[in-house]
């Protein structure tokens, strides 16, 4: 029996090592550039944008904050902070968009979402989490710029 029990260990031990292979692809120093880990992920937060208490229909008001919100979403992403943003379809929960926000922690990020004119004046509220995914997003912009006819 014990031995059963060891081979069984051993085929389970051959069969995870064989199957992780290494990437023939690999850039080590482009991985290390991007804060990659073996998995070529990283840690981000995930920003929730929904619609806020305030609910007025100045429309002079709401242009101004707009103008802020898309003015800071345009700062924080030349500073590499913000990789992903963008608005989401109408639903039940009142989520108006995302931010992924290029930081470690929910404190990092609730600072910088403080720094909206629209979440200041309560037009979004933000719900943050913890976010695992590829530490490839950043790069994604560069792209992306070559792409865009029109700037906001």
């Amino acid at each position: 029996m014990k031995h059963l029990v060891a081979l069984a260990i051993l085929c389970c031990l051959g069969f995870a090592a064989s199957a992780q292979t290494p990437n023939p692809s690999y850039n080590k120093a482009l991985a290390d550039s991007l804060g990659a880990d073996a998995y070529g992920m990283k840690q981000y937060v995930l920003v929730i944008l929904k619609t806020g208490s305030n609910t007025t229909t100045d429309k002079e008001k709401l242009n101004s904050y707009f103008r802020g919100h898309m003015e800071n979403i345009g700062r924080l992403a030349k500073e590499g902070k913000l990789v992903v943003a963008g608005p989401l379809g109408k639903n039940d929960n009142a989520y108006r968009g995302i931010f992924i926000l290029d930081v470690k922690t929910i404190e990092e990020a609730q600072k910088l979402v403080e720094t909206d004119p629209a979440v200041k004046a309560k037009i979004f509220e933000v719900e943050l989490y913890p976010w695992y995914g590829s530490a490839a997003l950043p790069v994604y912009l560069e792209t992306h710029r070559k792409i865009e006819q029109q700037r906001p």
